[in-house]
């Protein structure tokens, strides 16, 4: 008895995405059917690439097809990815080739936030993402610093008579920064809408393309800026929280999550990351020291509700590419490594499972 597509897909009706509760064919993640003789082929399409479910999905495809039709067949999978948008984005013409823009936010300065940010885009774009940072920080610029980059300058492209900025691609990661059009000898002082103001032509002025994350690295505290990013008129699809263990900072980011979750705001908080949550010496990898206080953020995420992305390490190789202009993620021990690509699937899987709840 030959085997069709429709047996294939009702085989595969059987698997669950684990995080969007649906089966896959239901979400539309199963692809390009084929059957020729005993060899059943197709794609599953996972909601991001960065999904830290994939050889689950995998196998449980595989269990599908030997349970429901044969355990003789021979099984070819096609893993690929279309990272999923906020539904935000069909209201408003700002960013439209941008699928998903996350604030990064802390409550008090000195967490690592640009730090964590700058590891996260590479991350997201090592799994295969297309990625981009906008650094809101307006008067304390540090992603051209965090990647190497400043010293260079964007320049200006005229598209459909409307002078628009081309972004610095550093890795593959699109930047812009104010840090790109002062001299770093400068100090910035204005005031709260001028701000603003330049944060507004940072989104609708420069020439993002396609997108699947841009990451908002935003400065310290609750700010005119934050109220700007917030606004109905661009397309947020969640904030995430940084911190360290300690009892001031935990009582800081505190009111972040307030700020997002204001009833006039209501902003989704796709997780809290808990940075130099441990100190571990190069000449002892295996330790861990708590110098700021054991899983403190982690906590906190539990007790607000708050979904934990994960802990970042003390270690000093972070630093250093901070200040050598190579996030860490590239070039640091395989545990520091493994920390910020989980963090970073994580996230991708807080997005999925809030652009799902967002559509149903």
């Amino acid at each position: 008895m030959s085997i069709t597509a429709t047996q294939v897909l009702a085989a595969l009706s059987t698997v669950q995405e684990p995080d969007l509760k649906k089966d896959l064919v239901t979400l539309n993640m199963i692809r390009d059917v084929v059957v020729k003789d005993q060899l059943i082929s197709f794609t599953v399409v996972l909601t991001t690439p960065a999904c830290p479910l994939k050889e689950r999905i995998r196998q449980e495809c595989e269990d599908a097809i030997h349970t429901h039709i044969g355990k003789d067949c021979d099984i070819a999978i096609h893993m690929t990815a279309e990272v999923t948008s906020s539904i935000f984005q069909t209201k408003t013409p700002n960013l439209p080739h941008v699928k998903n823009v996350i604030a990064i936010a802390s409550g008090k300065g000195g967490v690592g936030k640009s730090t964590v940010t700058a590891n996260l885009a590479m991350a997201l774009h090592m799994s295969g993402a297309t990625v981009g940072i906008l650094d809101a920080d307006i008067s304390g610029p540090s992603q051209p610093v965090m990647f190497g980059v400043e010293d260079e300058k964007p320049f200006i492209e005229v598209i459909d008579g409307k002078n628009m900025i081309v972004p610095i691609n550093k890795g593959g990661i699109k930047i812009i920064s104010m840090g790109f059009l002062a001299p770093a000898e400068s100090a910035i002082v204005w005031r709260g809408p001028m701000a603003s103001k330049a944060l507004m032509q940072f989104i609708t002025d420069t020439l993002w393309g396609e997108l699947d994350y841009l990451l908002v690295d935003l400065p310290p505290g609750t700010s005119d800026i934050h109220l700007t990013l917030v606004n109905p008129m661009i397309p947020l699809t969640g904030a995430v929280l940084v911190t360290t263990p300690q009892k001031v900072a935990l009582a800081d980011v505190l009111k972040g999550a307030a700020m997002f979750r204001q009833p006039q705001i209501n902003v989704p908080i796709l997780g809290l990351i808990e940075n130099m949550a441990y100190f571990t010496p190069a000449e002892l990898p295996d330790s861990k020291y708590y110098i700021f206080g054991k899983d403190g953020g982690k906590e906190f995420a539990i007790n607000n509700v708050i979904p934990f992305l994960g802990q970042i390490p003390l270690v000093q190789s972070i630093r250093e590419g901070g200040d050598n202009g190579l996030p860490a993620v590239l070039h640091a021990d395989e545990a520091t490594r493994k920390a910020f690509l989980e963090v970073a699937q994580n996230l991708a899987q807080q997005v999925a499972i809030q652009n799902a709840t967002k559509q149903a």
